[in-house]
């Protein structure tokens, strides 16, 4: 059974407004959570959720795995940056989950920084490998050695996610930890208050922490991208 965290909904109106018509798209590697992270994200927020993948499934009429073998990874990589492209421009404010390489395309970093907040999930290595052998799925692990595809394919990606807007860190804490450290991360990116409480009221949510981990959760952090990382 699923339980939600108490999360103050009196500071979502003020989150919602500060987004506008900006897109919130969860970007990361395979595992990190973003499609079960993302569509609990949507619920606390009021917004659509979508998951890019699931997108390109229908629109190729097969499964990611089938395009894979059928058509080869360039012309997947192609769909997924046209899809995105068109998910962003006609239906956002939303949720968007990616899949694990979408963000390394230059051009979909771009309109995702033009359109969007950027949140990466980061995840230690044994982690997703952990969440990943749960599923066969997987078509770029399907070589001799999946963990060491996992671990150069870390290498490869890692400091491209780290462009991203903001960054959760997670370990196996529940995903309604990591929810609402998006929200406190959200708030504090946007210049929103975590509470609305009137005069002598104690405030339930407080200002979000600048950076470092939450005390709610020791195994879950959040920081911003730094300043001086470019967008290609």
């Amino acid at each position: 059974m699923t339980i939600d965290l108490p999360i103050d909904s009196r500071d979502r109106p003020d989150l919602r407004r500060a987004l506008g018509q900006r897109a919130i798209v969860l970007v990361g590697m395979m595992g990190c959570g973003k499609s079960s992270v993302g569509r609990k994200l949507a619920v606390q927020l009021g917004l659509p959720f979508v998951d890019a993948d699931a997108e390109i499934e229908m629109a190729a009429g097969m499964s990611i795995p089938e395009i894979f073998a059928q058509r080869g990874e360039s012309e997947f990589r192609d769909g997924e940056r046209r899809v995105i492209s068109r998910i962003l421009a006609t239906r956002s404010p939303l949720v968007l989950a990616t899949g694990g390489g979408a963000f390394m395309n230059a051009e979909t970093r771009e309109r995702i920084a033009r359109m969007g907040i950027s949140i990466w999930l980061k995840a230690d290595p044994d982690v997703l490998m952990r969440r990943v052998r749960k599923r066969a799925n997987r078509p770029l692990l399907q070589t001799a050695d999946p963990e060491a595809t996992m671990r150069r394919m870390l290498g490869e990606r890692e400091p491209i996610y780290a462009l991203a807007d903001l960054t959760l860190t997670s370990r196996d804490d529940p995903q309604e930890t990591v929810v609402e450290a998006a929200l406190a991360a959200l708030r504090s990116h946007l210049g929103v208050a975590g509470d609305t409480a009137g005069p002598g009221e104690p405030s339930s949510a407080g200002e979000a922490p600048e950076s470092g981990p939450r005390e709610a959760s020791p195994g879950l952090a959040w920081r911003p991208a730094p300043a001086c990382a470019g967008r290609s």
